[in-house]
């Protein structure tokens, strides 16, 4: 049994919806350095369009209108959100939809990342360095048999995720009918700061999860487009382990 609180990595990806067995790919099976080499690669992607977009941030403010960029943000995040839906219903189509939604993720990154920089000098190499420190501590821990996905494990993570997006869900609901809501999930209070230390540590866990979807799509030989999707799901976790980071360091910058 495979489990994961990535929306786009659980038991049944690697079934054939119609018979319920196996998919197996003509053109070789999914590999371990596969998939790793894939990541690398929209990480490189990500990476890309970040630095696009925080040099057109930066050229923005000097020209004394930062607005200018919200286009790349939105642009970014939306363009995101579509292809990423587009890649969990039709994962046959992830080696060309990951590396764009890697690109638009980037775009989106890039410029918020900016603005959290322009007023918190420093945070973002942090949020940086914390990120790829708990992937590293993380595979680490996984690999060595510390941490294991257990049955129980898995359950843990996944309703623990599944609450934060409904509750998340339920504030955007709110806020949209002009309703302050959960001042909690946005204000540097210790309820606040506490929020989002158990958001970061439950999106941290959910690499667990990945890791071990990830071994067992090798064990069984999945299909080799898999790499490129295992690599996607691998890096909308880590899209919200970063920003989850880089709240957690605002909220924490701010009372001082």
């Amino acid at each position: 049994m495979m489990r994961s609180g990535n929306p786009a990595l659980k038991e049944s990806t690697f079934l054939d919806l119609g018979s319920g067995t196996l998919v197996q790919g003509d053109a070789g099976a999914m590999t371990l350095n596969g998939t790793v080499n894939k990541t690398a690669m929209l990480l490189v992607l990500t990476l890309a369009g970040a630095l696009f977009t925080w040099s057109q941030f930066s050229a923005a403010l000097a020209a004394g209108n930062p607005g200018a960029v919200m286009p790349y943000v939105w642009g970014g995040a939306i363009g995101g959100f579509i292809v990423a839906l587009v890649t969990v219903f039709k994962k046959q189509w992830s080696p060309f939809t990951a590396p764009l939604y890697a690109v638009l993720e980037g775009l989106f990154l890039g410029a918020v990342s900016a603005m959290f920089e322009l007023r918190f000098p420093g945070i973002v190499i942090q949020a940086v360095g914390l990120t790829f420190g708990t992937l590293a501590a993380l595979l680490l821990a996984y690999r060595s048999g510390l941490i294991k996905a257990t049955e129980n494990f898995k359950l843990g993570v996944v309703a623990a995720t599944g609450g934060i997006a409904l509750l998340y869900l339920v504030q955007i609901g709110l806020q949209l009918f002009g309703f302050k809501g959960m001042g909690f999930i946005h204000d540097s209070s210790l309820l606040g700061i506490a929020f989002s230390g158990f958001v970061v540590v439950i999106a941290a866990l959910n690499l667990v999860l990945d890791f071990d979807f990830i071994e067992h799509g090798v064990e069984q030989g999945a299909p080799k487009y898999m790499e490129w999707y295992a690599a996607f799901g691998l890096l909308v976790t880590l899209v919200w382990l970063y920003l989850e980071i880089l709240r957690l360091l605002s909220k924490l910058q701010s009372r001082n």
